[in-house]
């Protein structure tokens, strides 16, 4: 007999669930995995008004067309990736509805539409020690007069190639990582951490 298929999570291996009843108070950095979000890479010409129109009009968001700014409407996010290339991203139970959303919107255009939920999970990390934990394994100037909320970047993380989301001033991010190097990124994210007092959640 077949089992019936089971999703997992990048990071279920860690028993995120039962780590996150030891939560304590006071922790510098609080870890967790927000994991099965839906991630879908969009492209196309920005200074076409149309083309923004477009994905208002699909997303109910606007699109952010400052280099590394994140735009937010409800539920879903746009992450500027480059001039033409952002990520609309937003809950699991959204996720085909937005991709029908967009390839309806851009039909006729010269545009594309890319589901690459299944390629990446979601690092959370907060607490007060957040961006230094970050400085360890990151060439970037994370001081807030450079990076603060509603900005993203995509780096290297200690060799992982990662894209950075900052939201709020707690400072809270998110770290967009590649599955098959959520395991070791999670792994040194849990050993720098422990020098400023770590717990772990499950979103």
């Amino acid at each position: 007999m077949v089992e019936a298929y089971q999703r997992r999570s990048a990071l279920a291996h860690f028993g995120l669930n039962a780590l996150a009843s030891q939560k304590a108070d006071g922790a510098g950095i609080i870890l967790g995995e927000s994991a099965h979000r839906a991630i879908i890479n969009i492209r196309g010409d920005a200074t076409d008004g149309a083309f923004p129109a477009a994905v208002k009009n699909a997303t109910g968001c606007d699109l952010p067309l400052a280099a590394n700014t994140v735009a937010s409407a409800g539920d879903v996010r746009i992450l500027w990736l480059g001039p033409n290339e952002w990520w609309v991203v937003g809950t699991d139970a959204r996720r085909q509805g937005l991709i029908d959303g967009l390839r309806q919107a851009f039909a006729g255009r010269h545009t594309n539409v890319t589901d690459v939920s299944e390629s990446r999970t979601v690092i959370t990390m907060t607490g007060p020690a957040a961006r230094e934990v970050l400085a360890r394994g990151i060439s970037n100037d994370l001081h807030p007069r450079a990076f603060g909320p509603g900005q993203c970047l995509q780096t290297s993380l200690s060799r992982t190639n990662v894209l950075l989301h900052q939201l709020d001033n707690a400072p809270s991010y998110e770290i967009y990582v590649l599955k098959s190097f959520a395991d070791y990124l999670w792994r040194w994210i849990g050993l720098i951490a422990q020098d400023f007092g770590m717990s772990v959640r499950a979103d």
